[in-house]
């Protein structure tokens, strides 16, 4: 039900989360991003400019990277999405109505937890691939260690706190594929 999901996931295990205030800076952020190697991008609906943001990156790079689209916390924006043709779909968090929002379309889509009820609840609709946000605040790799042995089929997109002194820890994971962060984009 996820789509392609895995693929992205487990083709891209470091995914930068960007939040485009300037649409100056998008070439050169690109850019950046390609030269590490970079083929995937969350670009958050955090500014009045996001949308605009994400339609010009895909239409000059879209052969040089998946572009997906962060903060996804209502039914309008899953709309924008699909009207966008973007790549996947990412939410810090979810409900019932915008899990069965995103189960009508074919666009991956990365829904966030933090507990164990709301994993159970994913899964129960259909959802094995989720976020683990804010990963930090919310036991880290002690906590996602602890979900691999209650649910050892589920796989995450740990971010929230993640940064380059831990993302390999949490990389080494069994159940996390990817790891998603801004401190790529860092001078």
């Amino acid at each position: 039900m996820q789509n392609n999901l895995h693929k992205i996931l487990s083709d891209n295990p470091v995914i930068p989360v960007v939040t485009i205030d300037n649409l100056d800076v998008i070439d050169e952020m690109i850019n950046t991003l390609v030269q590490k190697g970079i083929a995937c991008i969350e670009v958050t609906l955090r500014t009045n400019i996001a949308w605009e943001a994400i339609a010009y990156i895909q239409e000059h790079y879209k052969h040089k990277i998946l572009v997906g689209v962060g903060t996804v916390i209502n039914v309008n924006q899953i709309k924008k999405c699909i009207d966008r043709e973007v790549d996947f779909m990412v939410s810090p968090g979810f409900s019932p109505r915008l899990l069965e929002a995103c189960l009508k379309t074919d666009i991956p889509f990365l829904p966030g937890v933090s507990s164990a009820s709301e994993i159970i609840y994913c899964q129960e609709n259909g959802f094995n691939f989720l976020k683990f946000y804010p990963a930090q605040l919310n036991g880290g790799i002690k906590a996602l260690t602890n979900f691999l042995a209650v649910f050892p089929e589920v796989k995450f997109c740990a971010t929230g706190g993640i940064n380059e002194d831990n993302f390999e820890q949490y990389l080494q994971l069994d159940n996390v594929l990817a790891v998603g962060g801004s401190w790529l984009l860092k001078k």
